[in-house]
């Protein structure tokens, strides 16, 4: 199968690259990481301008109709550069909207969606274990539509998105629900890479509902191929920063990189790349749980072991908290263990081969 990209989603690239690498410098993430929000809100705003936020996006809605597939061109392109905006949740969420939301409430937050004037988040983790396709946060059906009424943890950059897609338990399975963030009951907290995350309680919150197990599916199916595409972009900028610093740094009179045992580890990095970069676009292309469990799977499994490397071989400046590796190897750690890790979407993809239904 080829997986080159079409020379639209070069271009798109191209673009991408230019504006993450003049305005997410190093310089600039650590001005970020010191913010309430932590998100980079004039690289939004370019993003937005540049037409890249609704690159999935319906045109109706003043999107570009071009699907995931181009949303993962820029997540790369995010992830390489290590860029503080809260890109693959906003997008998700708005691509889920899209598909499931009223016709009314697509009107209505799409087009800002697009835009960069509006943003959304996703509310799909707990705190007890539970597979995220399986929420304990129970929805309660009112006469005046739904309410809402547990626990979400690790919500990505809430602050500054005007909703919430909220998974929740119903009495018809899994659904998805749309929550105002006016007045939500906020517990907010540092993640490995930085980021500001929250904690949303909910106790008797109304809500809208968006759709049911087919959308919740979605939202992870989706979210499980955007953490991939971060991650690959993550692992390739740690690998080439890695690549540049064994070249010029020199020990006993030689380049850390004519080592061979530098070498070796360097070479396992661009095949773990590469092969997260296969699976990906498989994910991609198939568009079946089985192939996004596999992109996720190999690209959190692999991408903790490139960022690991990467780190390795920069000896001691490795370990040094400001120097530019130690934010890959965060990043890499974060995106990993989002939606339960390697070992979960493994367990997951165990649990749909042994149902029988390998094409599902």
């Amino acid at each position: 199968m080829d997986f080159q990209l079409s020379e639209e989603l070069r271009d798109l690239q191209a673009l991408a690259r230019t504006i993450f690498t003049d305005l997410a410098t190093t310089e600039r993430i650590r001005e970020v990481e010191v913010t309430e929000t932590r998100v980079d809100d004039p690289l939004w705003e370019q993003l937005g301008r540049a037409g890249l936020l609704g690159l999935a996006l319906p045109e109706a809605h003043g999107g570009a109709g071009l699907g995931l597939d181009a949303v993962c061109v820029v997540l790369e392109e995010q992830g390489r550069h290590v860029a503080p905006v809260p890109l693959w949740p906003a997008t998700v969420a708005a691509l889920v909207l899209a598909r499931h939301g009223a016709p009314d409430r697509q009107a209505e937050l799409l087009p800002g969606c697009a835009e960069g004037t509006r943003r959304l988040t996703l509310a799909l983790e707990e705190y007890d274990g539970r597979p995220p396709a399986e929420p304990a946060c129970q929805a309660e059906h009112t006469e005046g539509g739904w309410e809402l009424t547990g626990t979400k943890a690790v919500v990505p950059s809430p602050a500054g998105a005007s909703h919430v897609l909220v998974s929740a338990a119903t009495d018809d399975g899994p659904g998805l629900f749309l929550v105002a963030n006016e007045g939500l009951e906020w517990e907010f907290a540092d993640t490995t890479s930085l980021e500001r995350a929250g904690t949303l309680r909910l106790a008797g919150t109304p809500a809208e509902r968006v759709g049911g197990a087919e959308a919740v599916r979605d939202a992870l199916r989706w979210a499980a191929l955007a953490l991939a595409a971060v991650q690959v972009g993550v692992a390739d900028g740690a690998m080439r920063l890695a690549a540049a610093y064994t070249s010029g740094r020199e020990q006993f009179g030689r380049p850390l990189g004519s080592f061979q045992a530098v070498q070796h580890q360097l070479a396992d990095c661009w095949i773990d790349v590469e092969a997260m970069r296969v699976t990906l676009w498989q994910g991609l292309s198939s568009d079946t749980d089985r192939a996004a469990l596999v992109a996720r799977w190999w690209c959190g499994q692999a991408g903790l072991d490139v960022v690991h490397r990467v780190q390795h071989v920069h000896g001691g400046i490795g370990v040094d908290i400001d120097y530019p590796v130690h934010r890959f190897f965060l990043w890499g750690k974060q995106v990993a263990s989002t939606l339960g890790g390697p070992e979960a979407a493994l367990a997951d993809l165990g649990e749909l081969l042994a149902e029988g239904d390998v094409l599902a």
